[in-house]
């Protein structure tokens, strides 16, 4: 069963042009000439992203070149430095005042799981996602729970629903957290590194649910260092070195014959391990 749509209200287009206002709906995701620093150290440098409903982007590259950060730029847990990100209709340009229920817009369109889990470990795994379903969105606790039970079935785990995440394996966590995530109903799933922390047949399971989303037509980026996932599933790869795309096209082109003399270097050196 899919999980819960995410509103599709969003500001009308037209208000005033500060901090987050109203954007005709076009691409689902837009990055426009996103730069991020931290103090001095430029860590994006100038990174565009076009991503329509539907479209599974993965973003692969060595480490420090920028990826996670970009991700946590989209729904602004690291606002931007410059730049301009619209998420399903709202935009927040860099340096800008934005509005708080334009803000909550923005990330309510928005699901994110982390490399860590970062599950309550005092709270059942029902209680997990079903949390802030009622806090956020304000549902009972009955239909709270009734769309845990879902997404815990949709991920292969509602034999877990009365445990506490401890007795849960780490792939096992990584769902939970996937199914607490899909509970908001996103319109677009934001993934860092899913798998980083678990041993291989671990990640395979998570990497198997996100596939069924990807096949269900759920809209996501993905940073990843699974390259068979990035090539199999998503529809585009980005490829990020030193905070900058240095290619990027169909997933099975840019994965088996890079253009780039960067991108060749980097994918010799994964696929040669």
């Amino acid at each position: 069963m899919s999980p819960p749509t995410g509103d599709s209200d969003a500001p009308a287009a037209g208000q005033d042009p500060t901090g987050c206002t109203g954007h005709p709906r076009q691409d689902l995701v837009r990055l426009d000439a996103i730069h991020k620093s931290f103090g001095h150290h430029e860590v994006i440098k100038g990174v565009d992203l076009r991503l329509h409903a539907g479209e599974v982007v993965a973003i692969i590259g060595p480490s420090g070149s920028g990826k996670s950060t970009l991700l946590r730029c989209v729904n602004l847990l690291e606002p931007p430095t410059e730049g301009r990100v619209t998420v399903a209709g709202v935009t927040y340009e860099a340096g800008k005042p934005c509005p708080r229920k334009d803000l909550a817009r923005l990330r309510r369109a928005v699901g994110m799981v982390f490399q860590s889990f970062n599950l309550f470990p005092h709270l059942t795994v029902l209680r997990n996602i079903c949390l802030a379903q009622e806090r956020t969105l304000g549902r009972s606790r009955d239909e709270a729970e009734a769309i845990a039970m879902q997404l815990l079935r949709r991920v292969g785990l509602a034999d877990k629903a009365h445990q506490y995440p401890a007795r849960c394996s780490g792939g096992q966590q990584q769902r939970i957290a996937i199914a607490r995530a899909l509970a908001l109903g996103p319109q677009v799933m934001l993934f860092d590194e899913p798998t980083s922390a678990l041993d291989p047949e671990l990640g395979l399971e998570v990497l198997a649910v996100m596939r069924e989303l990807a096949e269900g037509g759920m809209t996501m980026i993905v940073v990843t260092h699974e390259m068979h996932f990035a090539e199999s599933v998503s529809n585009r790869v980005m490829i990020m070195a030193d905070g900058v795309v240095v290619e990027e096209g169909p997933s099975a082109s840019v994965m088996r014959n890079p253009q780039t003399e960067r991108g060749q270097r980097f994918l010799h050196a994964v696929k040669d391990r």
